[in-house]
């Protein structure tokens, strides 16, 4: 039973966790767009057309119900938004493996991480996140060639510091829940953020008009 003062999603989680499946239901919805941008950046380019971010989040849901009374069992370890996520990153290895078998194995596949491998947000998607919507035909050229840029720029940080800044600044996790998924200590987490965040800039300062608001 939640206790009084409890907000609603507190309430939610309280009666999913007693086996309420409309609350579990509720809860995963209330998620579903944090989710779904989790899936959109680490989704590899080969299976585009092959898999739909939606069909994971329906696979991931299924899990998360099937695994729901593990987290139960110690739910004070990690928030359940951010367990959300981890079940959602792995069914997203599992389709990795499934579809593309030894190719998803590669080293710029998966990035090492606290709780176990997790499917790396490529350059390439980074980039176009970066670049934003640059789609008429005039500057299709520039754009192209500003993607390449920040791809290699990126390629060459460190594979923890293209985490924390995909976190931070992609999947808009704070500098506490950044380190508690990568393992790190708070301090760790925003020294690595800072690091790499200055990189970016200054690889974002030498692009004419992609240095504004950071």
């Amino acid at each position: 039973m939640a206790k009084p003062g409890a907000t609603e999603p507190e309430a939610l989680l309280v009666r999913a966790l007693e086996g309420d499946e409309r609350a579990f239901a509720a809860l995963f919805e209330a998620h579903r767009e944090r989710l779904r941008r989790l899936v959109r950046l680490r989704l590899d380019r080969r299976l585009s057309g092959r898999v739909d971010s939606d069909d994971v989040l329906q696979d991931a849901y299924l899990e998360a119900r099937k695994r729901l009374a593990d987290y139960a069992r110690d739910p004070e370890a990690m928030p359940f938004h951010l367990w959300l996520r981890l079940v959602t990153g792995q069914k997203l290895a599992d389709l990795h493996r499934f579809h593309l078998g030894a190719q998803a194995r590669d080293a710029g596949m998966e990035v090492s991480l606290h709780r176990g491998a997790f499917p790396q947000a490529s350059s390439a998607s980074l980039a176009a996140q970066l670049l934003g919507k640059m789609t008429s035909a005039s500057k299709a050229a520039i754009r192209a060639e500003h993607k390449l840029i920040l791809q290699e720029a990126l390629n060459g940080l460190d594979p923890v510091d293209r985490e924390v800044l995909t976190l931070r600044h992609f999947e808009y996790l704070s500098n506490d829940e950044t380190a508690l998924v990568l393992g790190l200590s708070k301090n760790g987490a925003s020294n690595r953020y800072i690091r790499a965040l200055r990189r970016l800039k200054e690889i974002l300062s030498s692009i004419p008009g992609m240095n504004e608001g950071w």
